[in-house]
């Protein structure tokens, strides 16, 4: 075994786990930017993964994997800022310990996040929610369950990774409905539920049962869903809700659309943007206040307080017929 194997499975096992205490969606998605790293590597050199060695990841080959997410696999921008970051952080630890490597692990770490345009969020209006509601087929098992799932994220905006986390146990139905999750940086949180989520939550609570550990929203088989199958079966029902809401066939709708149509709805009915931060989770206020740039109406609004202007409507004339020729040119 090299010695990056060793180095590695420590940075998981020591690393992540005991000394920042990672989430389990911070371990998964570490994980799987090495997974698809070392796969990666193997294809370009020949060599299995357990026996790579630091010079076989050096600045130009982790480049190219850069380059092979945005080209090859179709990654955003921030896709590929996200694995960078998570190679950066194994190539830090990595320093403390192979110092005989300091100068290609420095290298590496040089290597800068990929700039990118802030386009403005996606989300649903009331009409395409109710489309999207309304495309499980309610006869099926499936069809109930996705229900379900579809109108807790829409109402509580909770990420994909809470979403999928969440266990029976988390959910109160009595006075003071609400769910509690455990989110980023490992921040637990409490989202209060609606009447109309209750009532939701509490048909299929009877219906699906479990233990309270057991995933809310399970598999046929009892699993816990993947991140992939969530986001698999909204693009399915997406595609069945064009039929009563014509609009979704241009938009991109993904689980995180869920999340920006909860912090949305929340806007429009005046909510403070602190309480949306709160309610969603966000370490910053910052990452909040991308909505006040969304929503054209709140601008509308804005402007109709404000005083027209009294100047008339006129266009340039040159004083000379020379002149004027002149600035035709």
């Amino acid at each position: 075994m090299s010695a990056v194997a060793p180095t590695m499975q420590l940075f998981f096992t020591e690393r992540l786990a005991k000394q920042r205490q990672a989430s389990p969606a911070t371990v998964r998605s570490y994980r799987s930017t090495f997974v698809l790293l070392l796969r990666f590597v193997q294809g370009r050199t020949e060599k299995a993964p357990s026996t790579l060695d630091w010079e076989d990841l050096g600045v130009g080959v982790i480049s190219a994997f850069l380059d092979h997410l945005e080209a090859d696999r179709h990654n955003s921008a921030r896709s590929r800022n996200t694995r960078l970051a998570a190679v950066r952080s194994l190539f830090r630890y990595a320093a403390l310990r192979h110092p005989e490597h300091a100068q290609l692990i420095q290298q590496v770490l040089a290597i800068p996040q990929k700039r990118f345009n802030k386009t403005d969020v996606s989300f649903l209006e009331p009409d395409e929610v109710a489309a999207l509601l309304a495309a499980p087929d309610q006869n099926r098992w499936e069809g109930r369950r996705d229900h379900a799932l579809i109108a807790f994220a829409v109402q509580t905006g909770l990420r994909l990774s809470e979403l999928t986390g969440a266990n029976c146990r988390d959910i109160e139905l009595g006075a003071g409905a609400h769910v509690r999750c455990l989110g980023k940086g490992r921040k637990e949180r409490c989202v209060p539920l609606t009447a109309g989520t209750v009532a939701v939550l509490r048909v299929w609570l009877q219906e699906r049962g479990g233990l309270p550990d057991d995933p809310l929203f399970p598999t046929r088989t009892g699993r816990r869903l993947s991140d992939d199958a969530v986001e698999a079966r909204v693009k399915f029902h997406a595609l069945a809700a064009t039929r009563g809401a014509p609009s979704l066939a241009h938009k991109n709708l993904t689980p995180h659309v869920l999340r920006h149509t909860c912090a949305m709805t929340l806007l429009r009915a005046g909510v403070e943007v602190i309480v949306i931060s709160l309610w969603l989770g966000h370490a910053d206020i910052r990452s909040t206040q991308c909505y006040l740039h969304a929503d054209l109406s709140i601008k509308e609004r804005a402007l109709a307080r404000t005083t027209p202007s009294s100047s008339k409507p006129g266009r340039y004339r040159a004083p000379d017929r020379l002149l004027a020729f002149l600035e035709s040119l």
